[in-house]
């Protein structure tokens, strides 16, 4: 996905990339028709961080990579936006915390799951990766919700204690929350529902959130979790990052 004709030294190279990414998803079949419009709302929030990674959001990608190491059941959830931008970290923090990933997607369709499964299978099998990817036959519900997005795998979403689900809708995490477990979320708008109700939010660039969490995971520095850790605060610092710019 990253074969395109932009120059590295270009200032905006990376955004640029990840644009690129999508566009060849959608060409794939993985991505709903509104999911252009999902990164594009997010860019302006990444445009007002200085598209990088702050201190709250360093200090909230090392609590949820300590959170879910510690976790005994952890599951990370990947929608087509996600798989699109950031399909290799997913597949390689996945291995880092020998857990599975789900595929579980809003708008679901058999042919965008095959899709995005398919894809999915093409980036673990090229890195050499033995992560279990779910998706292809849910065998519960999560409870709260209606119609196919509420599909899951008990071995996975249903039954974890703990979960990475990127780039999600504010509802499901909410039902996810009322289920008892710990949610991280990323998010670049520390104002969303989602972001509102997680355990943990990052609030930074996808890619950029999950390479933090895999550097301090090879670190080999222990990433313990940190019983001081307050949510509130790491959301309004984001905020007030965000603010700085306008100044």
């Amino acid at each position: 996905m990253d074969d395109f004709a932009a120059d590295p030294s270009h200032p905006r190279y990376a955004s640029l990339l990840m644009r690129h990414r999508l566009e060849v998803a959608a060409e794939r079949g993985m991505l709903a028709a509104s999911a252009m419009i999902a990164h594009g709302r997010g860019e302006a929030f990444d445009y007002l961080l200085g598209e990088r990674s702050t201190t709250s959001a360093l200090a909230a990608a090392r609590q949820a990579l300590a959170v879910l190491q510690a976790a005994e059941r952890p599951v990370l959830s990947v929608n087509g936006n996600v798989a699109a931008l950031a399909c290799d970290e997913m597949l390689q923090l996945a291995n880092v915390l020998q857990c599975p990933l789900e595929v579980n997607i809003f708008y679901r369709t058999p042919e965008r799951m095959e899709a995005i499964l398919s894809y999915m299978k093409e980036r673990n099998d090229a890195l050499g990766l033995d992560v279990t990817v779910l998706g292809d036959s849910p065998d519960a519900t999560i409870p709260g919700l209606k119609g196919p997005r509420a599909a899951c795998h008990r071995e996975g979403i249903l039954e974890s204690d703990a979960i990475l689900v990127p780039l999600e809708d504010g509802d499901r995490c909410q039902a996810l929350v009322a289920m008892g477990k710990d949610v991280v979320v990323v998010d670049l708008n520390p104002l969303s529902r989602s972001a509102q109700q997680a355990s943990i939010t990052i609030v930074d660039e996808l890619s950029r959130a999950l390479n933090n969490m895999l550097e301090f995971s090879n670190s080999g520095e222990p990433v313990e979790v940190d019983e001081t850790y307050d949510h509130r605060s790491i959301l309004q610092a984001g905020l007030a990052e965000m603010l700085l710019s306008l100044k």
